[in-house]
């Protein structure tokens, strides 16, 4: 059985919710944007590997990645789409917000130590829903290395 420490993890999520405030649907448009930039390092890789068990070398080994048609080692998708992730729950549209469904397209790999930036943008609001495009660019490259949309639940009036 798993357990916690409640009162370090509420210490924790105190300042997250410091961080960020809730903003209501009806103060979204669409259009509007949010990004967050990021290198993931080695180490970032190495940690997200050991939270998922996927050691696949062409993220791990540097040799092996060399013999492969990228030439060096990849961050992981999934590792990536978590700066979608950040975007979402922390700027646009922020706390709160709960994923319903995503679409993913890896165009180009990302490569460990390479800057990325992760867009989101709203595309459609609908009632306590909204249709988010999403994009990560590699920067230095100017290429895209993840694109898609997110479906979202907003909040449509303040917690208690």
């Amino acid at each position: 059985m798993l357990k916690f420490n409640l009162p370090k993890l509420r210490n924790k999520l105190s300042i997250v919710q410091l961080a960020s405030t809730v903003r209501l649907i009806s103060s979204f448009k669409v259009g509007d944007t949010a990004e967050l930039s990021k290198v993931f390092s080695a180490k970032d890789v190495s940690t997200f590997s050991d939270l998922t068990l996927d050691y696949n070398p062409l993220h791990l080994d540097e040799e092996y990645a060399k013999t492969t048609r990228f030439g060096r080692c990849v961050v992981h998708g999934v590792l990536m789409n978590g700066l979608i992730s950040g975007v979402l729950g922390t700027k646009l549209p922020g706390k709160g917000t709960i994923f319903v469904s995503q679409s993913i397209r890896f165009p180009a790999p990302l490569f460990v130590g390479e800057p990325v930036t992760a867009k989101v943008e709203i595309l459609k609001i609908d009632r306590s829903k909204v249709i988010c495009s999403t994009i990560c660019v590699a920067t230095d490259r100017n290429k895209v290395v993840m694109d898609g949309t997110v479906d979202l639940f907003v909040p449509r009036k303040q917690e208690t």
